[in-house]
């Protein structure tokens, strides 16, 4: 019997045709297909995180509705669910194909020059690619450069569909690019740019009234993707977008791997559970978009980047976080350095999540309103529904590489805040390896101590609590390799301030240890009785989680007490 090629992984690859006709292995979305065309508005919008797989699933609706692609059908989707259930309009369309990523926004000037060009590129692409359907597309050509250039050329399109009798369906990815890199500028002089560009009569605003003149003639089908909502509001009243399907529960799984999907990839790969070495569900889990959605989802970038890992390297692999990802969120430095935000972020990290309801639109002079600042981070894939709890929605940090990026961001400000902040890493990282080499914690936190805690500034004293001190400690924590660093961990008895597991790197650890943190104010040091109190809950807390099925029995889990005094000094008791 002839043994199965495994597939490839299409990491990196956004493709659709490249993924179906050279052994990628495919997650089939194409249901989705079904209920998007029998959505009852033309015109819709959708939004997921970075590196959700937008490009792909947009890839595999142009190559569904494009006329030119009929005679493929059957290789690109037979074996695929729309394969066996077509749409009555599959292959029926002229698709215009536009993507905003990569334009110039260091000006308004050079902003639109460098759209209006792109806007032109792709409608003289476009004309090139349906020539045979109207042969005068060379001469189209021609007149774009001198008749209408730039957004008035979208005006050419609809005109030759409309003289053979064609429609249009328009698929616009990356449609906040700009938007974001406008964030990332701060949101000062990103909003003024902004507002020119997109409110009045800016290009952008041209660009989306020229579309709704389209829709009364020849343009069947318009779907907007990109990141955020930021932009709704502004476009909206110049092009009727009234159904936004970002936050329906039938969409929740369009994008993202379920655990069965996750399960199937790995079986089509010939990736096997025993080459997995870390916990899967704790590093890339956790995402739901509407609280009625069926399943938590997996950022699919993350999965794909691991299972290549698995598969390139024959020995255990060192980065189980895409480093691509703490990139891509490096853009929200300017909006973290405002100090609203930054209490927002601070009190996230602390308490792994807040309770905020998510607004479905808002603009980018909004970012700085506590509710469009948290709503922002749960379309970046920072937060994600965790529960409904007495009418309101708590959102929480989705896994532990998202984690990672708080941690990071909170260390950032307390560097950027106190410039007399010490962070020796080798010197960090030597104390932590004594903690889980030979059991000692004193190294590590006198460590942090001394070149952290005791040297933060008065306005970092406004967050200063046991939470705070928590985030400080789990900094360092983090850039280890010795260690994953799980906060809150649910035990049978309550939740422990900080577990330190034994990473997949490292299985030869000693210890593996459970912290529990209290913190008085300094003033309060001289009350014995409070001391006491702190003591007496810490030692009973503790001993509450090693009874705990978790760690029953278990000789190299570790117990420690710590309660600190205001930010100069700690004591320590292991339990």
């Amino acid at each position: 019997m002839e043994t199965k090629a495994p597939k490839r992984l299409p990491y990196g690859h956004s493709n659709f045709e490249s993924v179906r006709t050279e052994n990628y292995i495919y997650v089939d979305k194409t249901r989705f297909i079904e209920l998007l065309e029998n959505e009852g508005n033309r015109n819709l919008f959708f939004t997921r995180p970075r590196k959700f797989g937008k490009s792909l699933f947009f890839s595999m609706l142009s190559h569904y509705y494009d006329i030119n692609q009929a005679d493929k059908f059957e290789l690109l989707f037979g074996d695929l669910y729309i394969g066996q259930h077509p749409t009555p309009k599959h292959n029926s369309y002229l698709v215009l194909n536009l993507d905003f990523s990569g334009l110039d926004t260091s000006t308004d000037e050079r902003f639109n020059k460098s759209i209006s060009q792109k806007i032109q590129d792709i409608v003289r692409s476009f004309l090139g690619r349906y020539k045979h359907l109207f042969p005068d597309g060379d001469i189209y050509s021609k007149q774009i450069d001198t008749e209408q250039p730039g957004v008035a050329s979208l005006r050419k399109v609809f005109n030759v569909a409309e003289a053979i009798g064609k429609k249009v369906y328009i698929i616009i990815d990356e449609y906040d690019h700009f938007a974001n890199d406008l964030i990332a500028q701060g949101t000062y002089a990103g909003n003024d740019t902004y507002r020119h560009l997109v409110r009045a009569n800016g290009v952008i605003r041209d660009f989306y009234e020229t579309l709704k003149e389209g829709s009364k003639t020849v343009v069947d089908r318009i779907i907007l993707t990109g990141i955020t909502p930021i932009m709704l509001d502004d476009i909206t009243s110049g092009f009727n977008i009234s159904n936004n399907l970002s936050l329906d529960p039938i969409y929740n799984e369009m994008l993202g791997f379920t655990q069965e999907e996750v399960n199937a990839l790995m079986k089509e790969t010939n990736i096997t559970p025993d080459m997995i070495t870390v916990n899967m569900v704790l590093f890339y889990n956790g995402y739901l978009f509407h609280q009625d959605g069926e399943h938590r989802v997996y950022n699919p970038a993350m999965m794909l980047y691991l299972f290549s890992q698995v598969l390139r390297k024959s020995k255990q692999i060192r980065n189980v976080i895409d480093e691509n990802l703490k990139t891509d969120y490096g853009r929200l430095q300017m909006l973290v350095n405002h100090e609203r935000n930054c209490t927002q972020l601070m009190k996230i990290a602390q308490d792994n999540g807040i309770f905020s309801e998510i607004i479905p639109k808002f603009s980018i002079d909004k970012l700085h309103d506590n509710e469009c600042f948290v709503s922002l981070l749960f379309y970046l894939g920072l937060l994600t529904i965790d529960r409904c709890e007495s009418g309101k929605t708590h959102l929480k940090i989705p896994n532990y590489s998202i984690r990672t990026i708080y941690w990071e961001y909170i260390l950032q400000l307390t560097k950027d805040r106190n410039k007399d902040v010490i962070t020796d890493l080798d010197c960090q990282q030597d104390a932590i390896s004594v903690l889980a080499y030979k059991g000692d914690p004193k190294l590590y936190l006198d460590y942090i101590s001394q070149n952290i805690l005791c040297r933060l500034s008065n306005r970092d004293l406004q967050y200063f609590n046991e939470k705070y001190i928590k985030v400080l400690l789990l900094n360092g924590l983090f850039q280890s390799k010795i260690y994953v660093t799980i906060t809150e961990l649910e035990v049978s008895h309550g939740y422990a301030d900080i577990y330190m597991q034994r990473s997949h790197l490292q299985p030869d650890v000693r210890y593996e240890w459970v912290w529990e943190i209290k913190y008085i104010k300094k003033k309060e040091a001289a009350n014995e009785k409070l001391l006491k109190e702190k003591r007496d809950e810490a030692r009973a807390q503790l001993k509450k989680y090693r009874t705990s099925p978790l760690f029953a029995d278990r000789t190299d889990v570790r117990y420690l007490s710590l309660i600190f005094v205001g930010k100069d000094s700690y004591e320590m008791e292991e339990v």
